[in-house]
């Protein structure tokens, strides 16, 4: 399948589906539990009344995490009605959703809300423009993350890159036999490593190696690896390695990865390249920019703070 067949089948607002609902509670419930372990003091200044409030995006993006945010504010008995689809594109300021419920039970939930929201949002926006840029140069491979994650965050930042339009990579080391450097070194050799690795993985799983030359490369695919990584190349070696290697191994399918940001990525792009990965995608993504603003039954809200 293409990778624009495959977005067209991933459709955003359809991603919700992949989330269990057990999975989205207890992540809820985690991240709550270490906002507020022990006595809420605050509650005693806001009270239990029935209160609303708007969700305001302030900066440009797309927005990404509303299965999550729901799960959390369902956590506080709060209930969430949305005005924009998951994976719209932001134009500040943009009124995303209202959040009703008691008002010691929205300001629980309304930091740990905003904070998940900003950074699966900043994710997606990352992952959407730098498919944006690969598509510009008429490559349809496919654009993708990493495992560099934030411990106890995998779930929200994979889902974050597919609302962006970006395939999620391995969700963790059960998903791909990845044979990296130091398992190559631990193994004693290329060909060992990958008859190791093509063992374990039997029929379920694929393989994939990453490799520093076209020595390895060819090496590994030799030994059977599905893929091959080709790390920290620079492009004008990474593309002549490529079309060599596909040469001798048409079925083999070729990663580039390592020192790809947004504004070299084009670079990467090519016949021979079949996925682009960068860990960038969720290790540096700017966080968007979020509030959620209380306002009286019958007044009109608004974005900004209350004027002293």
């Amino acid at each position: 399948m293409q990778a624009e067949q495959l977005q067209a089948v991933m459709d955003p607002e359809g991603l919700a589906l992949l989330l269990p609902t057990t999975t989205l509670a207890a992540l809820a419930a985690s991240w709550l539990q270490e906002d507020c372990p022990g006595l809420n003091y605050a509650a005693l200044v806001t009270g239990a009344a029935p209160w609303q409030a708007v969700l305001w995006a302030k900066s440009p993006g797309v927005l990404a995490g509303r299965p999550f945010f729901d799960a959390i504010f369902a956590q506080v008995n709060c209930q969430v009605s949305w005005f924009l689809p998951e994976g719209s594109k932001l134009v500040p300021v943009a009124k995303v959703a209202e959040v009703r419920g008691p008002a010691h039970s929205l300001l629980l939930g309304e930091r740990v809300a905003l904070n998940m929201l900003a950074r699966c949002s900043g994710i997606a926006s990352s992952a959407a423009a730098a498919v944006a840029a690969a598509r510009g140069t008429g490559w349809a491979g496919h654009v993708a993350g990493t495992r560099k994650t934030t411990p106890g965050f995998r779930l929200v930042e994979k889902y974050g890159l597919l609302v962006g339009g970006a395939a999620p990579h391995r969700y963790d080391l059960g998903g791909l036999v990845m044979v990296k450097d130091n398992h190559v070194v631990a193994a004693g050799g290329v060909k060992k490593a990958v008859q190791e690795a093509r063992r374990a993985a039997d029929f379920a799983l694929k393989v994939e190696v990453e490799c520093s030359s076209l020595q390895e490369a060819l090496e590994a695919a030799e030994e059977g690896a599905d893929l091959i990584l080709l790390d920290n190349f620079r492009p004008e070696e990474l593309h002549p390695t490529a079309e060599v290697l596909k040469a001798r191994f048409p079925s083999v399918r070729v990663e580039a990865s390592g020192g790809i940001t947004l504004g070299n990525l084009p670079q990467f792009c090519g016949l021979h390249i079949d996925v682009i990965s960068l860990g960038m995608l969720t290790q540096a993504a700017p966080a968007l920019d979020f509030s959620l603003k209380l306002f009286a039954e019958g007044t009109t809200p608004v974005p900004h703070t209350r004027q002293s």
